[in-house]
Protein backbone atom coordinates (compact mmCIF):
# COMPACT_ATOMS: atom_id res chain seq x y z
CA UNK A 1 0.00 0.00 0.00
CA UNK A 2 2.43 2.63 -1.29
CA UNK A 3 0.86 6.32 -0.64
CA UNK A 4 2.24 9.67 -0.70
CA UNK A 5 -0.62 11.23 1.62
CA UNK A 6 0.72 11.77 4.75
CA UNK A 7 3.81 12.93 3.44
CA UNK A 8 2.05 15.90 1.79
CA UNK A 9 0.00 16.34 4.99
CA UNK A 10 3.37 16.49 7.11
CA UNK A 11 3.84 19.31 4.73
CA UNK A 12 1.28 21.64 6.58
CA UNK A 13 3.63 22.88 9.21
CA UNK A 14 5.81 24.77 6.05
CA UNK A 15 2.94 26.58 4.86
CA UNK A 16 2.79 29.96 6.71
CA UNK A 17 -0.68 31.53 7.26
CA UNK A 18 -1.72 35.09 5.87
CA UNK A 19 -2.26 36.94 8.81
CA UNK A 20 -5.42 38.90 9.15
CA UNK A 21 -4.06 41.72 11.09
CA UNK A 22 -0.33 42.04 12.29
CA UNK A 23 0.59 39.44 14.67
CA UNK A 24 3.90 39.10 17.32
CA UNK A 25 4.51 35.59 15.21
CA UNK A 26 3.94 33.68 12.37
CA UNK A 27 1.22 30.50 12.09
CA UNK A 28 1.62 27.76 10.00
CA UNK A 29 -1.29 25.78 8.72
CA UNK A 30 -0.60 22.40 11.01
CA UNK A 31 -0.86 25.08 13.84
CA UNK A 32 -3.97 26.74 12.77
CA UNK A 33 -5.57 23.19 11.88
CA UNK A 34 -4.62 22.01 15.16
CA UNK A 35 -6.29 24.72 17.53
CA UNK A 36 -9.48 24.64 15.06
CA UNK A 37 -9.66 21.08 15.71
CA UNK A 38 -9.41 21.92 19.70
CA UNK A 39 -12.30 24.62 19.55
CA UNK A 40 -13.91 22.60 16.71
CA UNK A 41 -14.32 19.29 19.34
CA UNK A 42 -14.60 21.75 22.52
CA UNK A 43 -17.77 23.53 20.90
CA UNK A 44 -19.18 19.56 19.58
CA UNK A 45 -18.53 18.50 23.14
CA UNK A 46 -20.31 21.38 24.74
CA UNK A 47 -23.35 21.20 22.42
CA UNK A 48 -23.81 16.77 23.11
CA UNK A 49 -22.95 17.66 26.96
CA UNK A 50 -24.79 21.05 27.11
CA UNK A 51 -27.23 21.16 24.95
CA UNK A 52 -28.16 17.49 24.03
CA UNK A 53 -26.95 17.61 21.13
CA UNK A 54 -26.20 14.77 18.80
CA UNK A 55 -22.78 15.30 17.24
CA UNK A 56 -20.13 13.09 16.78
CA UNK A 57 -17.40 15.10 18.13
CA UNK A 58 -14.25 12.80 16.73
CA UNK A 59 -15.98 13.86 13.10
CA UNK A 60 -15.99 17.29 13.91
CA UNK A 61 -12.53 17.30 15.13
CA UNK A 62 -11.11 15.31 12.24
CA UNK A 63 -13.05 17.63 9.40
CA UNK A 64 -11.30 20.37 11.59
CA UNK A 65 -7.98 18.67 11.54
CA UNK A 66 -8.35 18.50 7.52
CA UNK A 67 -10.08 21.94 6.81
CA UNK A 68 -7.12 23.53 4.99
CA UNK A 69 -5.37 20.77 3.61
CA UNK A 70 -6.19 21.89 0.02
CA UNK A 71 -4.00 24.55 0.75
CA UNK A 72 -0.67 21.98 0.88
CA UNK A 73 -1.32 21.90 -2.76
CA UNK A 74 -2.19 26.02 -3.15
CA UNK A 75 -0.78 27.43 -0.60
CA UNK A 76 -2.84 30.13 1.87
CA UNK A 77 -4.65 33.01 -0.67
CA UNK A 78 -5.00 36.25 1.82
CA UNK A 79 -8.63 36.34 2.33
CA UNK A 80 -9.25 39.88 1.01
CA UNK A 81 -7.81 38.52 -2.12
CA UNK A 82 -9.95 35.20 -1.88
CA UNK A 83 -13.30 36.90 -1.36
CA UNK A 84 -12.63 40.46 -3.51
CA UNK A 85 -14.80 39.45 -6.23
CA UNK A 86 -17.17 36.57 -6.60
CA UNK A 87 -15.00 35.55 -9.73
CA UNK A 88 -11.95 34.65 -7.75
CA UNK A 89 -13.77 33.47 -5.07
CA UNK A 90 -15.75 31.01 -7.85
CA UNK A 91 -11.87 30.69 -9.27
CA UNK A 92 -10.11 29.64 -5.93
CA UNK A 93 -13.25 27.28 -5.10
CA UNK A 94 -12.59 25.12 -7.66
CA UNK A 95 -8.88 25.49 -7.46
CA UNK A 96 -9.34 24.04 -4.13
CA UNK A 97 -11.56 21.70 -5.18
CA UNK A 98 -9.16 20.42 -7.51
CA UNK A 99 -6.25 20.57 -4.97
CA UNK A 100 -8.40 18.18 -2.70
CA UNK A 101 -9.27 15.49 -5.04
CA UNK A 102 -5.44 15.35 -6.00
CA UNK A 103 -4.95 14.77 -2.19
CA UNK A 104 -7.58 12.37 -1.84
CA UNK A 105 -6.31 10.32 -4.87
CA UNK A 106 -3.25 9.44 -3.18
CA UNK A 107 -4.57 7.59 -0.77
CA UNK A 108 -5.27 4.16 -1.70
CA UNK A 109 -8.84 2.89 -2.84
CA UNK A 110 -9.83 1.28 0.35
CA UNK A 111 -8.90 4.41 2.53
CA UNK A 112 -10.74 6.90 0.14
CA UNK A 113 -13.99 6.66 2.28
CA UNK A 114 -13.03 8.26 5.42
CA UNK A 115 -11.13 10.50 4.21
CA UNK A 116 -13.47 12.02 1.51
CA UNK A 117 -15.82 13.36 4.49
CA UNK A 118 -12.83 14.40 6.23
CA UNK A 119 -11.05 16.39 3.00
CA UNK A 120 -14.63 18.00 2.04
CA UNK A 121 -14.17 17.62 -1.20
CA UNK A 122 -17.42 18.18 -2.17
CA UNK A 123 -17.49 20.33 -5.69
CA UNK A 124 -19.96 22.87 -5.85
CA UNK A 125 -21.65 25.18 -3.08
CA UNK A 126 -23.14 24.34 0.02
CA UNK A 127 -26.95 25.59 0.07
CA UNK A 128 -29.76 25.60 1.53
CA UNK A 129 -28.93 24.83 5.45
CA UNK A 130 -31.36 25.22 8.20
CA UNK A 131 -31.43 27.87 10.50
CA UNK A 132 -29.68 28.03 14.37
CA UNK A 133 -32.38 26.36 16.74
CA UNK A 134 -34.42 24.62 14.27
CA UNK A 135 -34.40 20.37 15.52
CA UNK A 136 -33.13 17.96 13.30
CA UNK A 137 -33.36 13.96 13.37
CA UNK A 138 -30.63 11.94 12.19
CA UNK A 139 -30.94 11.04 8.35
CA UNK A 140 -32.56 14.64 7.59
CA UNK A 141 -31.68 16.07 4.36
CA UNK A 142 -30.95 20.32 6.06
CA UNK A 143 -28.56 21.43 3.15
CA UNK A 144 -27.46 20.34 -0.23
CA UNK A 145 -23.87 20.64 -2.57
CA UNK A 146 -25.27 23.00 -5.40
CA UNK A 147 -22.65 21.60 -8.47
CA UNK A 148 -23.17 24.76 -10.22
CA UNK A 149 -20.33 26.51 -7.87
CA UNK A 150 -22.19 29.97 -7.86
CA UNK A 151 -22.78 31.20 -4.16
CA UNK A 152 -25.37 33.86 -5.64
CA UNK A 153 -27.50 30.65 -6.23
CA UNK A 154 -27.56 30.39 -2.16
CA UNK A 155 -29.31 33.49 -2.23
CA UNK A 156 -32.47 32.35 -4.51
CA UNK A 157 -35.19 30.35 -4.78
CA UNK A 158 -33.96 27.41 -7.41
CA UNK A 159 -36.42 25.40 -9.69
CA UNK A 160 -36.85 22.59 -7.94
CA UNK A 161 -37.70 24.17 -4.71
CA UNK A 162 -40.51 26.18 -6.73
CA UNK A 163 -41.69 23.30 -8.24
CA UNK A 164 -42.07 21.16 -4.89
CA UNK A 165 -43.59 24.28 -3.62
CA UNK A 166 -45.99 24.90 -6.07
CA UNK A 167 -47.47 21.12 -5.82
CA UNK A 168 -47.83 21.50 -2.27
CA UNK A 169 -49.14 24.85 -2.05
CA UNK A 170 -51.75 23.16 -5.05
CA UNK A 171 -52.29 19.87 -2.68
CA UNK A 172 -53.13 22.32 0.58
CA UNK A 173 -55.79 24.32 -1.78
CA UNK A 174 -57.18 21.15 -3.00
CA UNK A 175 -57.70 19.51 0.33
CA UNK A 176 -58.71 22.61 1.87
CA UNK A 177 -61.48 23.03 -0.85
CA UNK A 178 -60.07 26.57 -1.79
CA UNK A 179 -59.03 24.88 -5.10
CA UNK A 180 -62.07 24.69 -8.06
CA UNK A 181 -62.15 21.82 -9.89
CA UNK A 182 -62.36 22.58 -13.63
Amino acid sequence: MKSHFFAYIARMRYITRWALMRNTFSENVQEHSHMVAVLAHALAVIRNRVYGGQIDAGQVAAAALYHDASEIITGDMPTPIKYYAPEIRDAYKKVEAVACGRLLAMLPDELRPDYDDVLDCADGVLRGLIADGIPVRKGMKSGDVDPRGNVENCYTVSDKATAVGGGVLEAILHLSGALLED
